[in-house]
């Protein structure tokens, strides 16, 4: 019962955000832009905050590596579920986050939907044509350098069912550092698989616990070649910090 009310809750709260924040779109998108941030960050923050008091569930971010963070930079990480999105958004800098995600998120979402499409996050299209996408993507790449934003990537290109990894997918990923060079954070996730469905969230959510850290930062690639060794060693840090976060559990 605890599980089914707590997603009210949650439910309830992105509904009132999101209508609030249709009616101001349709009266002036430039001001839902200046609000959007705030707005952003404080839904975030309400949903991990009614996670932790009615079920228990618990975020921990390591930030150890948080003061070697160079100014701008790419963010890198494997991908378990919608709520990766605002993890990263309490996780890291916020408001200057930007994603490359799936158009369909850009739809019928509460909340989520409209703040993607109003701030301007890459919206890719899966089917179609691939040089459609990369044009995207040098779009959000001109952007990304005109506002001094983060961008964040998620290789895999669509969330894991099992929490296991899976290929790592390079053109995105190097067509966005072509267009915008810059260093790469990479980010390993861990907990958010289990809750990704109804069914995953009446059995994990009480008790669980949904985990972040940079594992690596690499200085900006100048070439292909260390574009694709990124990548590469991105997936395998990522992988390690996994099997250690799962071989602790299984130890407690």
């Amino acid at each position: 019962m605890n599980t089914f009310l707590t997603m009210i809750f949650i439910f309830l709260s992105l509904g009132w955000a999101g209508l609030v924040c249709l009616i101001i779109y349709c009266i002036d998108i430039r001001l839902l832009r200046k609000i959007s941030p705030f707005v952003t960050i404080t839904q975030s923050t309400r949903i991990f905050a009614l996670f932790s008091t009615y079920m228990d569930f618990h975020f921990t971010g390591d930030k150890n590596l948080f003061e070697e963070l160079p100014p701008q930079y790419l963010v890198m990480s494997n991908h378990q579920s919608l709520l990766d999105i605002p993890l990263f958004m309490h996780f890291l800098d916020g408001p200057r986050l930007r994603f490359v995600a799936k158009a369909e998120l850009g739809k019928n979402i509460p909340l989520i939907s409209l703040m993607l499409n109003v701030d301007q996050h890459c919206l890719i299209q899966r089917s179609g044509s691939p040089s459609k996408a990369m044009k995207t993507m040098d779009v959000f790449a001109e952007r990304v350098l005109e506002h001094k934003w983060i961008p964040v990537i998620f290789p895999e290109g669509t969330r894991s069912l099992d929490g296991n990894l899976g290929t790592f997918h390079a053109a995105g990923f190097r067509r966005l550092l072509d267009k915008a060079p810059m260093p790469v954070v990479v980010c390993a996730i861990e907990g958010a698989w289990r809750i990704s469905s109804l069914m995953g969230m009446a059995k994990y959510l009480k008790g669980g616990n949904y985990r972040i850290k940079i594992v690596k930062i690499f200085p900006a690639p100048i070439n292909k070649a260390e574009q694709v060794y990124i990548l590469e060693e991105g997936k395998k840090s990522i992988e390690k910090q996994l099997v250690e976060w799962r071989g602790s559990t299984v130890k407690n």
